[in-house]
């Protein structure tokens, strides 16, 4: 068996779906695909990746990041986003620290920022080194 990643969906968990949608298709720009029988949002392109946003009644959201869109120009995309509303998430942690809102690694910039929904989101670029992974 083998799966395709460019036709995955990715679920997102949102209290008002509505909301999200909106936050989806104006502030970043998603086209909307229309709408399920469980009251779901479904974003994406045809034959694309999908992003159900999915309606739950516990308000219960992950604690990581549950989604990042590669971009190829960070600092453009940052400052687009935000003149769309968008609000970054900065960070001085030991291990993490961000520069007008961007840390920067060996292998890729990125930039955090939470939907309407509490949702943590990312906008990554890679730098072209060696990405690392763990197992």
């Amino acid at each position: 068996m083998t799966l395709r990643m460019n036709t995955a969906t990715t679920i997102l968990p949102v209290d008002d779906a509505a909301r999200a949608r909106s936050f989806y298709t104006e502030k970043l720009g998603l086209p909307h695909r229309g709408k399920t029988d469980d009251g779901s949002e479904l974003l994406g392109t045809d034959g694309g990746p999908m992003l159900q946003l999915m309606p739950v009644s516990d308000g219960r959201h992950s604690e990581h990041t549950a989604l990042s869109f590669e971009v190829a120009d960070i600092e453009a995309t940052v400052r687009d986003m935000e003149a769309r509303g968008v609000t970054f998430q900065d960070y001085d942690l030991p291990t993490l620290k961000t520069e007008n809102h961007i840390c920067t690694t060996g292998s890729e910039k990125c930039a955090w920022f939470m939907d309407t929904e509490h949702n943590i989101l990312c906008v990554h670029q890679n730098l072209g080194g060696e990405l690392e992974y763990q197992v």
